[in-house]
């Protein structure tokens, strides 16, 4: 059937934007934005027509999303950052055959989620700004996966991650790359502090725990990792709760993975938060090691159909 062809963690951040522009920071941001190309050219190579992004801007407060209209357009300005990213355009075509497949797969497996194909809901800028350096000439179908969640379970994101790649691999017809998109370490710089802070972590103990992490990935220690991811993502103020991170991993077979992460943009501080690109292979794995849902097995549990 399908393929899932190439897993990476990549940056999203916003000074990538304000790289290209006139002023103080043009071109500070080069290395990132090499690093997306680079991971576009790979996603070509491998004949993927549909990237699937973990969006960590995607905040969410029920129940797991999938944005998959049939074609995104329009200009985008952060609500977060708008002296960032302003009037920012973008365009996309989008998959709502993938996307509603993601989602049925994914109930299927425990994990509740909605796929929404008639849709004025625009992507947020973890999906966007790597679109706008890997996919500038629309080359590939976008879906986009909602992983900010606020009072969601790590287990549960895994097991969505895994129950994707199920997706894809038992019962799509193409090929496709799945992107975490958020930081490692994400405390921003105290307001004032921002700019003394454009190229630097918060602390010293955050760029240490960030850069261990980066060594474990590299080295594969994958069960040590997921076994400490919770309490990474807490103490080590993780984007999204790292809650990206568990989809991807869950998808390459949780603790079970048996892969070793490449580099493609070194690890860099952007306004206190900890960034990298990094690809993870595919590798063949069962999924033995993929936790069990939690969400779903609560006791007084209902599922979407019965509460709506």
């Amino acid at each position: 059937m399908g393929k899932l062809a190439l897993a990476a963690k990549i940056t999203h951040v916003p000074s990538m934007y304000l790289s290209e522009l006139p002023g103080a920071r043009q071109g500070t941001r080069q290395d990132a934005i090499d690093g997306h190309v680079e991971i576009g050219r790979r996603c070509r190579e491998l004949g993927v027509d549909t990237i699937v992004v973990f969006d960590t801007h995607w905040l969410v407060n029920a129940n797991y999303h999938v944005n998959c209209g049939p074609h995104f357009k329009g200009l985008y300005t952060s609500n977060e950052l708008p002296h960032f990213i302003s009037n920012m355009a973008y365009e996309f075509p989008g998959n709502p055959e993938l996307g509603k497949l993601l989602a049925e797969v994914c109930n299927d497996w425990g994990v509740e989620t909605l796929a929404h194909e008639a849709t004025t809901l625009a992507p947020e800028y973890g999906t966007l700004v790597p679109m706008r350096y890997m996919n500038a000439d629309q080359h590939f179908k976008v879906v986009s996966v909602s992983a900010l969640c606020q009072a969601h379970y790590l287990n549960d994101s895994a097991r969505l991650g895994w129950a994707m790649r199920r997706a894809v691999e038992d019962h799509y017809d193409g090929t496709v790359a799945f992107f975490a998109s958020g930081s490692l370490s994400h405390r921003f710089a105290q307001n004032g502090l921002a700019p003394e802070f454009a190229f630097r972590i918060w602390s010293p103990f955050l760029e240490a725990l960030d850069r261990d992490v980066v060594r474990m990935w590299q080295a594969g220690e994958w069960k040590q990792f997921c076994g400490m991811l919770p309490e990474y993502a807490a103490k080590g103020h993780g984007e999204g709760f790292m809650h990206d991170t568990a989809m991807l991993l869950g998808a390459l077979g949780w603790s079970g993975y048996d892969g070793r992460a490449e580099v493609v943009t070194p690890y860099f501080g952007a306004s206190g938060t900890g960034q990298i690109n990094a690809v993870f292979p595919v590798t063949p794995v069962g999924g033995e090691a993929i936790p069990k849902a939690q969400a779903s097995s609560a006791e007084g549990y209902t599922n979407v159909q019965q509460r709506l």
